[in-house]
């Protein structure tokens, strides 16, 4: 058993590669970010958790001293900054200095394939950076690289999908020409754990890859064979990184900033070049075609484990989620509707449930995709995230634009806090009580205004509020 600190703990790679951990019999001390998240809903034999932005000195201070191990799969790309290494650069010496007590022999990270350094992306050029800011730590270095990464749930496979299954013709930037590898997840896991403790793989850099070269056209067009669609790819000179991502955010389900980096990536080769593992670490990985039909069955099973929904992506909210559980009263204006179920306790904690995503808001759907429109169109998340499974919730899970803070589904109270981008703070709860006559159903939507700009929102939007929160409390209590 290896006693393992994993850094970015709540996101598409991190779930997973915890799971996969645990099944090895290791023990882990799971880094995340906000106060009270968790990648799972139940409680696990042999993980912990550790609370705290790794930007605090003091995040890693109550790690073992005797790790020995330490994954870094931190980034930032929740929004767009023009000094992204340099905010990469003092994350990645944090987390040093937070190892420095420990007795960690081994810090593996994963980055992305660099093949032309002169070249290079803002987003390739900050993973360069934390690669060579891990490599000054004193401590034992492997370095994983790799291109597009497949799997259920993963940005790159979201925006293929999303892309194939809306539209018929695809208007494209040149660079979907450039050639790249891609991986799949499971394979990304495999050699993530293979390497944990390999002394043949200390301080190595390792690019990792699937068995074929393909390019961007390539993915979106075998994608839509795979789904028995016809599509058709047409390359213009004209579209610049900032246009296709704009294009790619009305399209696709992934937000602006991962759209932008991954865009400005794809103008420069992935292929794999420092293929060393194969000798150290033999492995045959599956096919693009493979990984999709993988990734599929997931989804039909409702099996996904992990999304690049789950690293949280709400600005400047206060690293201590336990703050936002209770939602505030003071300083706020409310929505407050009762309504008197109309069957049963577990029939309004199922619709409860079951709410965003594909089931909507039982009232007035239309208002809020354009609601979520209007949101995409200033920056914000929008409506079409979707929900990662149709029927299950747990604390810190994405549905559309919301976040979940509490998920009690014995009592049937359920708390949202708001992503979108407005002069405030939002949040939508769920309760249920029992009184004489049966149970009511308690639905609050709460706003915490910034300033009069927020006052104005509130008042302004109360006329449309008043008819879609007092239908939607109906039709929830089952009317």
């Amino acid at each position: 058993m290896v006693k393992v600190l994993v850094s970015g703990a709540t996101g598409f790679v991190g779930k997973r590669l915890i799971l996969h951990l645990l099944e090895q019999g290791h023990e882990i001390y799971a880094l995340c970010r906000i106060k009270g998240t968790k990648p799972f809903s139940e409680d696990k034999h042999n993980l912990h958790y550790i609370w705290g932005d790794l930007r605090n000195p003091a995040t890693l201070q109550n790690t073992p001293a005797d790790i020995e191990a330490a994954y870094y799969l931190v980034h930032s790309m929740a929004e767009i900054v023009s000094d992204l290494s340099q905010i990469e650069i003092e994350v990645a010496k944090q987390f040093i200095m937070g190892l420095k007590h420990t007795r960690v022999q081994q810090i593996i990270y994963l980055g992305g394939i660099i093949n032309d350094e002169a070249h290079l992306s803002p987003h390739l050029k900050s993973r360069l950076r934390v690669e060579q800011i891990l490599n000054e730590s004193g401590v034992n270095i492997t370095i994983l690289r790799a291109s597009i990464i497949v799997g259920s749930g993963s940005a790159s496979f979201e925006i293929i999908r999303d892309l194939c299954e809306k539209l018929l013709f695809m208007i494209a930037p040149r660079w979907v020409n450039t050639p790249c590898q891609p991986i799949a997840i499971r394979d990304v896991i495999f050699y993530l754990t293979q390497v944990l403790l390999n002394k043949a793989c200390y301080n190595q850099t390792f690019d990792i890859g699937g068995p074929e070269i393909l390019n961007f056209k390539d993915l979106l067009l075998q994608y839509a064979k795979f789904r028995h669609l016809k599509r058709f790819v047409f390359c213009v000179p004209v579209l610049t990184p900032r246009l296709s991502s704009l294009w790619l955010v009305f399209i696709t389900s992934v937000r602006f900033s991962l759209c932008y980096y991954l865009v400005e990536s794809m103008k420069i080769s992935s292929v794999q070049r420092l293929d060393g593992i194969k000798r150290i670490i033999p492995h045959d990985c599956i096919t693009f075609s493979q990984a999709l039909e993988l990734a599929f069955q997931k989804i039909a099973q409702n099996e996904v484990i992990s999304t690049w929904m789950d690293s949280w992506d709400i600005k400047d909210i206060d690293p201590n989620l336990e703050k936002y559980v209770e939602v505030p009263k003071d300083g706020c204006l409310q929505d407050v509707r009762k309504v008197l179920v109309k069957d049963s306790k577990e029939d309004t904690v199922a619709r409860i449930w079951r709410i965003g995503g594909q089931t909507g808001y039982y009232s007035v759907n239309w208002a809020w995709k354009f609601r979520g429109l209007i949101d995409k169109m200033i920056g914000g998340v929008g409506l079409n995230r979707g929900r990662r499974h149709p029927t299950e919730i747990q604390v810190s899970d994405s549905i559309d634009f919301w976040r979940v803070l509490l998920a009690d589904k014995k009592q049937g109270h359920l708390i949202f806090l708001s992503g979108m981008k407005v002069p405030g703070e939002a949040w939508l709860e769920f309760n249920l009580e029992k009184k004489e006559n049966g149970w009511v159903l308690i639905q609050t939507a709460t706003f915490r205004p910034k300033g009069i700009l927020g006052r104005l929102y509130w008042y302004i939007l109360y006329p449309i509020h008043l008819i879609i929160f007092r239908n939607m409390a109906k039709s929830v209590a089952g009317w």
